[in-house]
């Protein structure tokens, strides 16, 4: 008999009309000490799976067996890690830990549960915070805390519902490889609910995807092979790796995809030019040198000379950016990426003139910086909507400013064609409130693009909505791009999202004083989109630069100008052994 056995569960809320069906026919065996990942998009009812397991809601049809018995109830034999941190806000670390160890051992001294609680206190790496309350953590910590509390009641089973999505790419990165370990040590069987293909590769024994939709199901299984413990270094090098990610990644975008998209409809973009385009007045000048400037605006459109941030704090000056130098052509693609603290909002903060510069010069198309305009369209982590408006009406707000002299007729193309393109044909007159977080970012997309910016600046776009619709919107940004070209600038803690998106990719040192450390020109062909670029092979060379970067800059560390050379030759050494094997091959 299974360690742990799902049978026929199906499980909706509310009746009649009211009626939403979540899962249907869910069938799965576990063995004892098996990690297996289910992985998801939103809404297909991961989070319901998890809460059957722990039984605190009961199925409609079907049962869970649990060790030969059938789940009526929670049960301290079964640990939950949730999204949410769920910790008591008045109390440190330790007592929260405490809390439930108390309840679970009540029989043992008070001495042997103090012990429990440090010793799992300690496997999170949070000894020396045991006297912090959760306001004092950061994300990440909180989440250490919660994982801890949830093996401190040793429990037999560990429930995990998305424990790391709510933190940003890096932080979770260090978390998995430290959860990674913990799981090593600790042997326990292990339910992951997951949206990010490589932390179910990293962790798990098997993956099995849920396919999305009402009366969501179990999709085909995918065995890991990897031996442990896993390097994330290492594994970027596995052949075997490349193949079952790519599997993985493209069985979740079909079944993605077969979700039904909003169909395009066919509007052709009215030739009107918006004031950000127009020419400025004045005499004309001679052809020559007008044709000289041209070249130089084309190489130099923008252009961050010796940038300088510094902010007043109560212990002195804080130089958060100190000589950021760059040059960007007209129509190139940017990516920003570094850790944490690094300065990379600033920049992207003072390039749209929302944060004044204290030293140095950002030169765009001619033009310097200093102020808000809408020249400059700006893309943020939070959709910044109007939630009264419709999708419609949002996108309008930008376009009556822009295209001040256009018709209605006019406008009204600009926007209904931004829309379509971003997949919200069917839902232009939904008001904002009621969008999700993934199509509230799409009318975001969809905003700036109608604006015809000179500079489209995105911050972290991305970075609120888990992995695979992450995935969808890369992909929905690629395409609007690729239309219209547009000089961009975007920040990002994800690096294949830095290496899809970008012409070239630059990495930030350490803050304070950060500056550039590195530039990696992303040589790959365009257009782009995701399931392409994991079928190339010098994709993964890139990636490898990325990862080697920021493991140079982890922990604060200043690496020297040889270790940073030394990681740029590794990639181009492995790319030229990869064409060179092309080439054989041929």
């Amino acid at each position: 008999m299974a360690f742990l056995e799902i049978s026929g569960i199906s499980k909706s809320y509310g009746e009649g009309a009211n009626r939403t069906d979540v899962l249907e026919d869910i069938n799965l065996k576990v063995e004892e000490g098996e990690f297996i990942a289910i992985v998801g998009f939103s809404g297909t009812g991961k989070t319901t799976l998890i809460s059957l397991l722990a039984g605190l809601i009961e199925p409609d049809t079907g049962g869970i067996v649990f060790k030969g018995r059938e789940i009526d109830g929670p049960s301290p034999d079964r640990g939950v890690v949730f999204q949410s941190y769920s910790l008591m806000p008045w109390l440190s670390v330790a007592g929260n830990v405490a809390l439930a160890v108390d309840s679970v051992f009540r029989k043992k001294s008070s001495a042997e549960r103090k012990a429990i609680c440090d010793k799992y206190i300690g496997m999170v790496g949070l000894a020396h915070a045991r006297d912090r309350k959760p306001a004092e953590l950061s994300g990440g910590m909180r989440q250490r805390v919660a994982v801890a509390r949830a093996l401190a009641m040793q429990p037999e089973l560990l429930l995990l519902d998305e424990p790391l999505s709510a933190l940003d790419a890096l932080t979770r990165a260090k978390l998995q490889d430290e959860f990674a370990a913990i799981c090593e040590e600790e042997k326990k069987t292990i339910v992951l609910i997951t949206n990010d293909v490589d932390e179910a590769i990293l962790l798990a024994d098997r993956i099995v995807p849920l396919k999305p939709g009402t009366n969501a199901t179990l999709g085909p299984e995918f065995n890991v092979p990897f031996k442990r413990p896993r390097d994330r270094g290492e594994l970027n090098h596995d052949e075997d790796f490349i193949r079952l990610r790519a599997d993985v990644t493209a069985y979740l975008m079909e079944a993605g995809a077969q979700r039904g998209a909003d169909t395009e409809r066919d509007i052709v973009l009215p030739n009107i030019v918006p004031i950000t385009q127009r020419p400025k007045g004045g005499d004309k000048l001679p052809d020559a040198y007008e044709r000289a400037a041209e070249t130089a605006k084309q190489d130099r459109y923008l252009e961050f000379s010796r940038l300088k941030k510094v902010y007043p704090t109560p212990k002195g000056p804080l130089t958060v950016v100190d000589g950021f130098d760059l040059k960007m052509r007209k129509g190139e693609f940017i990516t920003l990426i570094g850790h944490s603290g690094c300065g990379k909002s600033t920049v992207l903060s003072m390039v749209a003139g929302l944060n004044p510069i204290t030293d140095g010069a950002i030169v765009l198309d001619g033009t310097h910086v200093t102020q808000a305009g809408p020249d400059r369209a700006v893309v943020f982590q939070a959709p910044s909507l109007m939630p009264w408006l419709t999708a419609y009406e949002n996108v309008e707000l930008g376009v009556d400013k822009v295209y001040p002299d256009a018709s209605r007729a006019e406008k009204r193309d600009v926007i209904e064609y931004y829309l379509s393109k971003v997949g919200l044909s069917d839902a232009m007159e939904k008001a904002a409130g009621d969008l999700s977080n993934g199509m509230k970012q799409r009318v975001g997309i969809a905003r700036a693009f109608a604006l015809s910016p000179k500079l489209l600046l995105l911050d972290e776009p991305f970075g609120m909505l888990d992995s695979l619709t992450r995935w969808e919107l890369q992909d929905v940004l690629m395409d609007v791009w690729k239309r219209t070209q547009v000089t961009a600038v975007c920040v990002t803690h994800d690096v294949d999202e830095a290496i899809l998106l970008a012409d070239r990719v630059v990495m930030m040192s350490n803050g304070p004083n950060a500056r550039i450390g590195n530039i990696m020109e992303v040589d790959l062909p365009r257009p782009r989109s995701r399931r392409e670029l994991l079928a190339h092979p010098d994709y993964y060379a890139y990636r490898e630069e990325l990862l080697d970067f920021l493991e140079a800059y982890e922990g604060g560390a200043d690496p020297s100008p040889e270790q940073l050379k030394s990681i740029q030759e590794k990639r181009a050494t492995r790319m030229a052994r990869q064409k060179a094997a092309i080439q054989a091959a041929e």
